[in-house]
């Protein structure tokens, strides 16, 4: 049987002078509540270390703002804009679309002494001419909190930091767990993460809850959707090269077994990631990934890896990278028999790992990719891959870059070559705080696609500016 699932394309419907509005009203309040702030501190409170007003010599447009501020509040901002273009939608004929986003962030950084910090990020994303209605996450969440959390730390050795509240977690690659920034809404975590370091051993303990993004109302996680672990880090145990071992939890409400019936997930994931440098100007990063646990009735069973290898050329004055790279993970192979064998990647920044166009991801697949990057001068990086893909279970799904399934034909009949795609990128530092990015992918369709879908060939780009203010 054939089942072939759509793309779901949403049109946008708010107006540029509404995301101006917002933008400007978030400022105003943010300006008031730290103008507050100050009138009410004596003078004489302890001021942490101030930072530098920007990474650069180039001023930014809150300098001003800040200067007139104690020293222990700090505020900035960040505005993305995005335009994207894509075509085979669903890999469909005559299936298009083209639209643009828009990001504004507001920060809010509170240090009334060394070793306290109070972080507050506010969010507005918005999205225009987007086909058909009505818009939501990830393209769409009108002004709301981002993060906000109170961090606890000494600075001592061996150093201790504690942060609780909503907040960014990403840890290696970001294979598993990341903030997934390329998208409008991005992701955070309800949590608490207890950091630990001593000379070059460090581990993260953490309790969490993902942010559930909601249009029209405050975000805010469900209890019911949680991950928890260890994440450590070792330097220098290897010459040249960082391990990264982990342990992490998954657990869940509601999911279905293979019988559609709901019961309670728990997922435990254990695995380590080791990068670094060889001889002879070659690198590599090597990670590999094993789940276990149930869901009701059922039993899990799955594993990843991932491995890549890059050679940086000598006497050149332009560095060329030069990588190649293996990506696996497993898929399902009866379906029914109470044992899901399917990957779950959890919370990846899964943006450009298997293909810059994002029609694949860590679940169900082998992901060959070459390539090169090239530093062409101090301000111009592009970079250039092939990605070719087959499914180690063609009886599962073909799932994309947020983990939901694309295609399905659950006879296994279309086959296991999914196809390929050639993506070319660019980005140019315009200004210390200006930045330009843009990129092309396509994918060219092999067996599957061809017999999962219409097969016609998928098509993407996007232009990006953002400016730090």
């Amino acid at each position: 049987m054939h089942c072939y699932i759509p793309h779901v394309r949403i049109e946008g419907r708010n107006s540029l002078r509404r995301i101006i509005y917002r933008i400007e009203g978030g400022l105003l309040v943010i300006a008031l509540f730290t103008a507050a702030l100050s009138a009410q501190t004596p003078s004489t409170a302890v001021p942490a270390k101030a930072p530098a007003a920007s990474a650069t010599s180039t001023p930014l447009l809150t300098d001003s703002l800040n200067r007139e501020l104690p020293k222990w509040i700090h505020f900035n901002g960040e505005y993305r804009t995005r335009f994207e273009g894509v075509g085979g939608l669903g890999f469909k004929p005559d299936s298009s679309d083209a639209f643009l986003l828009s990001r504004a962030r507001l920060n809010l950084r509170v240090s009334p002494t060394s070793w306290m910090r109070f972080q507050i990020q506010a969010v507005d994303s918005q999205v225009f001419w987007r086909n058909p209605k009505p818009d939501g996450p990830p393209y769409e969440n009108t002004f709301d909190l981002r993060q906000g959390y109170l961090e606890l730390s000494s600075s001592d050795k061996p150093m201790f930091a504690l942060r609780v509240g909503r907040q960014e977690m990403f840890f290696g690659e970001m294979r598993l767990i990341g903030h997934l920034n390329w998208t409008n809404t991005a992701r955070s975590f309800d949590a608490a993460r207890l950091t630990f370091k001593h000379g070059n051993y460090k581990v993260d303990a953490f309790a969490s809850s993902v942010v559930n993004l909601k249009e029209g109302s405050f975000d805010k996680s469900s209890g019911g959707n949680d991950l928890h672990g260890a994440y450590g880090s070792i330097e220098k145990l290897i010459p040249n090269a960082t391990i990264e071992p982990y342990v992490l939890w998954r657990i869940g409400r509601g999911t279905r077994t293979e019988a559609g019936v709901p019961g309670v997930l728990s997922r435990p994931v254990y695995g380590g990631r080791i990068a670094g440098k060889l001889p002879s100007h070659l690198d590599y990063s090597v990670e590999m990934v094993g789940q276990t646990g149930s869901v009701g009735t059922d039993t899990i069973r799955a594993w990843a890896g991932h491995w890549m290898t890059g050679y940086t050329l000598p006497k050149i004055k332009k560095t060329t990278h030069l990588v190649a790279e293996y990506n696996y993970a497993t898929g399902d192979k009866v379906a029914g028999d109470g044992k899901q064998e399917t990957f779950d990647q959890l919370y990846p920044t899964g943006h450009d790992k298997l293909g810059l166009s994002d029609q694949v991801g860590w679940k169900n697949i082998h992901d060959v990719r070459s390539g090169v990057e090239f530093k062409a001068t101090k301000k111009l990086s592009m970079n250039s891959f092939y990605h070719a893909w087959w499914l180690p279970s063609r009886t599962d799904a073909l799932y994309n870059a947020a983990g939901n399934a694309i295609a399905k034909v659950a006879s296994g009949a279309a086959g296991r070559f999914v196809g390929q795609e050639a993506d070319i990128q660019a980005t140019y530092a315009l200004r210390p705080q200006l930045s330009l990015a843009g990129g092309y992918a396509n994918i060219f369709p092999g067996t599957f696609l061809k017999n999962a879908t219409p097969g016609k060939a998928y098509r993407f780009s996007y232009a990006m500016a953002t400016y730090q203010f």
